[in-house]
């Protein structure tokens, strides 16, 4: 018999290492506001973990249809590109080639919100392998961090009185991806996740010999001995749950996304939700395509 998921989320939020000891409405500071074709554009400055400040951006539908409006915790990519961090938001990223997000969702009726995580962005103090190095030696866990930041961020988008707290999703590609899931396994406030190819079963992954194919942050001490990728996602049950992937994609072997998805619809099934999971495998590698793009805004406008 499986503990009660509360227990669960705690079990896996130990795997995070020692955590800032915050709490309450993370303090804000708005740098910038623009008006932009069709929404708003916030520049801020949070102060999520009282360690270093965290530059993040707020974009909301200029004429909304009714207040307060859902919103979207956007989560950039990696890439091994330290530079683009937030800005994917507008600029894509090398696996997405679509319009950009942040006029999509906007345009239909969502605001959307995406912050720097440690080491990209406005945040490259440090290199990410160095972060990794020197967190280790102190006991802490990079990935635990960039975690704790993304949680802290919910905090402060409850607050904000145009957005409704009620309607809250999550949504990224690669790096992205596994931090909505991550992020939507821990924290029962996020009502939809989706999911962009990198669902990745662990034990495919050593399997296939491709652990390589992850940067180091990927890596949390004593994950897989206590928990599986299905566990984790099955802490999103009965919550909806869209998650993307590509058939060529050596990030996500097709012999682990077959083993999570079997699991997930008898959890989802045994929660009376079966229509809440959805799996869907295109033949593509690591990237978006439009068909992706349009099952995204689909699965949103139908969940949230």
């Amino acid at each position: 018999m499986q503990p009660p998921m509360g227990i669960r989320r705690e079990e896996l939020r130990s795997l995070l290492g020692p955590l800032p000891e915050v709490t309450g409405p993370p303090p804000a500071r708005l740098v910038a506001r623009e008006e932009r074709d069709g929404y708003v554009l916030e520049k801020l400055v949070l102060d999520l973990n009282g360690v270093e400040d965290v530059p993040a951006y707020l974009a909301l539908p200029r004429s909304p249809a009714a207040t307060p409006v859902p919103v979207v915790l956007y989560n950039h990519s990696h890439g091994r590109n330290f530079e683009l961090g937030k800005n994917e938001l507008f600029q894509g990223s090398a696996a997405r080639q679509q319009r950009p997000y942040c006029e999509e969702l906007t345009a239909a009726g969502y605001a959307v919100f995406c912050a720097d995580m440690w080491s990209f962005g406005e945040r490259r103090g440090k290199s990410e392998s160095a972060l990794f190095k020197e967190l280790l030696w102190k006991g802490q866990v990079l990935w635990g961090l960039r975690v704790f930041d993304t949680l802290r961020a919910l905090d402060y988008l409850v607050e904000r009185p145009e957005l409704d707290a009620e309607r809250i999703g999550t949504t990224g590609i690669s790096m992205g991806s596994t931090m909505a899931w991550w992020v939507a396994a821990l924290d029962t406030r996020i009502r939809v996740c989706v999911d962009l190819c990198c669902l990745t079963d662990f034990q495919a992954l050593i399997d296939a010999d491709g652990l390589d194919g992850h940067d180091v942050y990927y890596y949390v001490p004593g994950l897989v001995a206590q928990f599986s990728t299905a566990e984790i996602n099955a802490l999103i049950a009965p919550r909806a749950h869209l998650s993307l992937a590509g058939r060529y994609d050596s990030l996500t072997p097709q012999v682990g996304l077959e083993r999570i998805d079997a699991a997930l619809r008898r959890v989802y099934a045994e929660a009376g939700a079966p229509e809440k999971w959805k799996l869907i495998v295109y033949g593509t590698g690591h990237m978006e395509t439009a068909d992706m793009r349009a099952a995204v805004m689909t699965f949103l406008a139908e969940h949230l």
